[in-house]
């Protein structure tokens, strides 16, 4: 529950004020009208934070706990257990702050007679993805709340595990860019210094890559913290700009197009339509509002904004698979499978076996990709030190040949 300060005046006409507990506005001003004839002002009370509990980090909970949260509900409450008994059992055993918080408001709610899903949605909504807060009003609706958290455990622990696949395969990579910085960087700022010092006492001819060599490194040498401050500069001009609607939907669309990694986020996202939709489907929600509520889900920006453009589609009369292959973003696959299951009247199986067959794409795809990555950086990194190792040593040649 919140807490609302509010000023009113009572059934005698004398002003007061106070703080009231209630699930929302509207019921605390329902509260106070039992004592009071009018309220004058509400508003929800300012709790004082202090610093050292403010929740630091990501906002979002993460897939692997929310996966381990349905696995709990959906075997406590196939165990007939109440569903504010199931609540406080996983409060319990839930090590996670941020969700133990969240859990008890959702229990205390539950408790005063509200939904679970309208409990979700109003504590954790800033927390909590659009898909878990949907499933379960819809299987609140439909009696098989059980059910809804099954299929919400198995989308969240196969999407955890899709992510970290995805995740685990580009340490490799990342760490080869990492070292070849940090050994170019290396011979620039302290071999190089040495080498410039003696070719400059021998006063010799010196080759047109050496004496670039030496100058790239004079420059790194005398000029690094200015350097370093456009950099930051640089990184955080990037940050503002990724922030802006124009920004969001260059990189989203850069990232669909990337060579070799562009495979990947485009299976990626076709693995989330087709896993999410078949989680709302399953659980009885609408095709619209399906639709709507997995375009807020999608990683990519460009493919959330074109599949929010289906719903208006959709809410014209237009049929799925067509309203697909209009958006022209989507894999070919998808967009027949989704135009099959609509016709066969099997939507929610059809999207469980494509989104099943897209998870393994996206594992090929990240393979393939790392297989072209890897050579490609190690080429790059030989070639860098190659050219610094031949600049190096070849006023030592001409030295020896004239000798």
């Amino acid at each position: 529950m919140a807490a609302y300060q509010y000023r009113a005046i009572s059934r005698g006409g004398t002003p007061v004020s106070g703080v009231m507990e209630a699930y929302d506005e509207f019921e605390a001003i329902e509260r106070i009208k039992e004592t009071c004839d009018i309220v004058t002002s509400i508003s929800e009370a300012k709790i004082r934070v202090n610093p050292l509990q403010m929740e630091l980090g990501q906002v979002r909970i993460k897939e692997k706990p929310l996966a381990l949260l349905c696995s709990q509900f959906s075997i406590i409450l196939s165990a007939g257990l109440p569903v504010v008994r199931a609540v406080r059992l996983i409060e319990d055993q839930t090590n996670d702050r941020r969700l133990k918080k969240l859990l008890n408001q959702v229990a205390e709610d539950v408790a005063a007679g509200y939904g679970l899903s309208q409990s979700f949605e109003n504590k954790g909504k800033k927390y909590l993805p659009t898909t878990f807060i949907e499933t379960l009003r819809a299987g609140e609706e439909s009696g098989t709340l059980e059910l809804a958290f099954r299929k919400l455990h198995r989308y969240y622990d196969k999407s955890a595990k899709v992510k970290s696949q995805v995740r685990s395969a580009m340490i490799y990579p990342i760490f080869l860019c990492v070292l070849a910085i940090a050994v170019v960087a290396f011979i620039m700022a302290v071999v190089m210094p040495t080498f410039v010092v003696l070719f400059s006492n021998l006063n010799a001819d010196l080759p047109a890559l050496t004496r670039g060599l030496m100058a790239v490194s004079t420059f790194f040498s005398s000029c690094w913290p200015g350097l370093l401050a456009a950099i930051a500069l640089t990184v955080i001009a990037f940050k503002l700009w990724s922030g802006t609607e124009k920004g969001r939907l260059r990189l989203a669309r850069l990232q669909l197009h990337l060579p070799a990694l562009g495979r990947v986020a485009e299976m990626r996202g076709a693995s989330q339509l087709a896993n999410t939709l078949s989680t709302l489907l399953t659980a009885g929600l609408p095709l619209l509002q399906a639709v709507s509520s997995t375009a807020r889900v999608l990683d990519n920006y460009y493919l959330r904004l074109r599949l929010g453009a289906v719903v208006s589609d959709l809410e014209s009369g237009g049929r799925l698979g067509d309203c697909l292959k209009e958006c022209g973003c989507f894999p070919d696959m998808l967009v027949e499978m989704a135009a099959v299951g609509e016709e066969s009247g099997t939507l929610e199986q059809t999207f469980d076996t494509i989104g099943a067959y897209y998870d393994s794409e996206v594992e090929i795809a990240t393979k393939r990709a790392l297989d072209l990555l890897q050579p490609s950086i190690t080429v790059v990194m030989g070639i860098l030190i190659g050219i610094i190792v031949i600049a190096l040593y070849l006023p030592m040649f001409s030295m020896y040949a004239n000798m």
